[in-house]
């Protein structure tokens, strides 16, 4: 017999008022976006950025739209679309799951190169400073899907597996914790102790950079345990969707740190 942790059992949905419901989910999002935004805002008020505070205040509506639909368009393309080319209707039901970080992070970049040249801001300085909060927003969204009792990993015998709802009666990695972690509270802390040194924090993009290439790594890292969507699998070499979607992430990254100057 495999040694394993309970689940907690809790309820995904906080509240309800008759058809009305308030789930973890939503506030997840709703957390990564206001913490991320107060937190931009302080950063911003330094004069390493040479940005105003109300600059972040008018980008957060931008966000918030490019996450959201960046996020459900990204899981449509990459994780399901003959069932809503067959479907189509079904794509607009967000509250029946369905997200994709690589979707909701090419969607915040177009709404952030839209948004800097509506305002004449400098785009590789304003993703620097996306760059240092953006992790806030993960770490909430993993644990909620802890919490939702999804997105977990494969079968183990490590007495920390634990045994989910909709997994089997095997222990399973906690997939969502060990990216909360990692994506989450681990890339945070590179970042923000980067924007601590001038000879970092002054080099534009790079700070861009170590976040897209610290997912990317991160993401790898964990899809080595993490099950992969049931209606796509294994790929070829027992890759998985989300390794191959971090490539291209990495490369990006790694080529925005090397390439990243200092201002003149």
């Amino acid at each position: 017999m495999l040694l394993a942790i309970p689940f907690p059992h809790i309820d995904p949905v906080l509240v309800s008022f008759g058809p009305f419901a308030v789930r973890w989910y939503a506030l997840a999002y709703i957390a990564g976006l206001v913490i991320g935004w107060r937190l931009m805002r302080r950063m911003a008020a330094g004069s390493a950025y040479g940005l105003e505070a109300e600059q972040v205040d008018d980008f957060l509506f931008w966000a918030t739209l490019g996450v959201i639909l960046g996020g459900r368009i990204g899981y449509v393309l990459f994780y399901n679309l003959p069932f809503y080319a067959d479907n189509p209707s079904k794509i607009l039901y967000v509250w029946q799951g369905g997200m994709s970080f690589h979707g909701g992070f090419l969607g915040v970049v177009v709404a952030g190169l839209w948004f800097c040249k509506k305002r004449g801001i400098a785009p590789l300085v304003f993703g620097d400073l996306c760059a240092r909060v953006a992790p806030v927003g993960l770490f909430f969204g993993r644990i909620a899907n802890f919490i939702n009792g999804e997105l977990f990993g494969r079968v183990t015998d490590a007495p920390w597996g634990v045994v989910f709802p909709n997994g089997g009666p095997a222990p399973r990695h906690p997939s969502q914790l060990y990216e909360a972690a990692l994506e989450g509270l681990l890339l945070f802390i590179v970042i923000n102790l980067l924007a601590r040194a001038p000879s970092f924090r002054d080099r534009r993009g790079f700070l861009t950079g170590v976040f897209i290439a610290g997912y990317a790594i991160s993401r790898m890292l964990v899809e080595l345990v993490r099950q992969p969507d049931a209606q796509i699998g294994f790929l070829s070499l027992g890759s998985t969707m989300g390794q191959w979607l971090s490539v291209p992430m990495l490369l990006i990254g790694i080529y925005m740190m090397v390439r990243a100057k200092k201002p003149a």
